[in-house]
């Protein structure tokens, strides 16, 4: 049974709206200063109503917490329903954390149209909230689009790179190509719905709610045709290898700011788990969905590791980096067992950190050396030893280092693998040997040895709000990887009831028109 938890208060509503009404009310101010101070207050503001939903939240359970249902469109059988679980709710947190120390790293960074830029940024984070905290797949769908909007502009106006219109137009083509085919698999799921609602006489005979639909049974065959549409939405926004070409581009030609959403907040794979596993559980554990999904993971681990092993430019490693480490997010997701569901999920969340760590630096170094490019670099550690100790601690937990985040993700996705498939596990070792290669490499040529020639002489170490940064992400990593407990107990509920469903099939007991209200 899936219950409802409903708040008096619409909490929910005002982190998904606090932070468009802030960027619309930052179109008021002319003072650039004034902008930044108002787009951080209000970033704060909403990172601090995130805390507060997470220190209410009820772990170990798998209720649909703070639950807003209202009709939308009720001839359609849309709705309005927000709620979190334990898949989404540390992504509410994350997006909010992230989007405060985007904006303290543009402080100074971003000097043309500081305004519009904000604009940009609170936009994109009402969108990507929007998108963690949609239970009805229209409105899904809705944040799911208007993310292109912000994430656009943001890549063609305040990019650096010579191609920044290019990578901008190349994600939004792709991002809308697999849009297209996930709105036909969530079509065809309302028509399910519909004509098994219709048989039984039950009202409404329409409905986009995942709750809804959880309760209605779908052919295999028909599972597995909605599987791949839906794989496809996802897989081209995640990216899943082979659909990754546009992130490259758009990780190396857009501003860091954007960067750190892309690559730090995986809302592709997120899709997996919220919609396709669970709806579709049939068709996720027939063999082969699993074969294909499990080889285009390891096609990812390897593929991405080595092509970060020869790149040159810092940016483009971690590109080729965040390919890799998606791979392993989609194997433990295919697993298909606890073990990999929970790391999947965990290191979903770790990357928020440990990856968005390393765009932050990546931007540190381009800020000292306008460059990313190997060449400009070269025993750096001696000039800016604080900057360089972030660097090696961020990059280790990006490896998977014990004690870090990345282990405990990793270590969990890895046991879950060999638990399903040990040929599968085995081939995934190898990916973390490749990625110790690729950091270490490229750490050992930048920071250490002698003072390459292209560095500056007056190249300064990290600024306060730098090191404010880099100090914040450094907490979460050891808070994670040294005691993982409190974020494993928020997952573990509704992971549990994602395997139970598994094993069940395709029908599950749901009662969502009862809510319970918690104050």
């Amino acid at each position: 049974m899936l219950e409802e938890l409903a708040s008096t208060f619409p909490i929910l509503s005002c982190i998904l709206f606090l932070p468009v009404i802030g960027g619309v009310v930052l179109w008021l101010f002319d003072d650039e200063d004034m902008v930044r101070t108002s787009a951080l207050t209000i970033a704060l503001l909403e990172l601090a109503l995130s805390v507060f939903v997470l220190l209410r939240f009820i772990p170990e359970s798998a209720a649909m917490q703070f639950s807003e249902h209202v009709p939308w469109i009720p001839a359609l059988g849309v709705s309005y329903h927000l709620a979190v679980d334990g898949i989404s709710v540390l992504f509410v947190g994350l997006t909010a954390f992230l989007s405060v120390l985007v904006i303290i790293y543009s402080w100074d960074t971003v000097r043309h149209q500081v305004k519009l830029y904000m604009m940009a940024l609170l936009a994109l984070e009402t969108t990507t909230m929007g998108v963690f905290l949609s239970l009805d797949l229209i409105l899904f769908f809705v944040f799911w689009e208007l993310m292109l909007i912000p994430s656009y502009f943001l890549i063609k106006l305040w990019g650096g790179g010579a191609q920044r219109h290019y990578a901008a137009l190349k994600f939004v083509l792709y991002t809308l190509l697999g849009s297209v085919f996930m709105l036909v698999g969530i079509a065809l799921l309302d028509i399910n719905y519909h004509q098994w609602a219709t048989l039984r006489h039950m009202e409404p005979t329409y409905s986009f709610d995942l709750l809804d639909l959880l309760s209605v049974p779908i052919p295999l065959s028909q599972q597995i045709l909605i599987f791949w549409l839906l794989f496809l939405g996802f897989a081209f926004k995640a990216p899943v290898f082979p659909f990754h070409t546009w992130l490259p581009d758009a990780l190396l030609e857009g501003p860091i700011g954007m960067a750190v959403v892309l690559a730090g907040l995986k809302l592709g794979t997120f899709g997996f788990i919220r919609f396709s596993i669970p709806l579709l559980p049939d068709a996720s554990k027939s063999q082969t969905v699993v074969t294909v999904l499990m080889v285009l993971g390891l096609a990812a681990i390897l593929y991405g590791a080595i092509m970060a092993l020869i790149q040159q430019d810092f940016r483009r490693l971690l590109a080729f980096s965040s390919i890799s480490h998606l791979g392993f997010v989609v194997i433990g997701l295919f697993a298909l067992n606890f073990q990999g569901l929970q790391g999947s999920l965990l290191t979903m969340i770790n990357l928020g950190f440990s990856t968005a760590g390393l765009f932050f630096v990546a931007g540190f170094l381009y800020s000292r050396q306008q460059s990313t490019q190997l060449g400009s670099f070269g025993g750096m550690a001696k000039q800016t030893p604080v900057l360089a100790s972030f660097f090696l601690f961020i990059g280790l937990a990006s490896i998977g280092l014990p004690g870090t985040n990345g282990f405990v993700g990793e270590f969990l996705i890895l046991m879950g693998t060999f638990k399903a498939n040990w040929l599968y596990g085995g081939i995934a070792v190898t990916g973390v040997i490749f990625s110790a290669a690729y950091f270490l490499w490229y750490y050992e040529r930048s920071m250490l040895g002698p003072l390459g020639k292209a560095v500056k002489d007056s190249i300064s170490d990290l600024h306060p709000r730098e090191v404010l940064i880099a100090a914040a992400l450094s907490v979460m990593i050891l808070w994670i990887g040294l005691y993982p407990s409190p974020f494993l107990r928020m997952m573990n509920g509704s992971v549990q009831a994602l395997v139970d469903r598994l094993e069940r099939g395709t029908v599950a007991s749901i009662e969502p028109k009862q809510p319970v209200r918690v104050d």
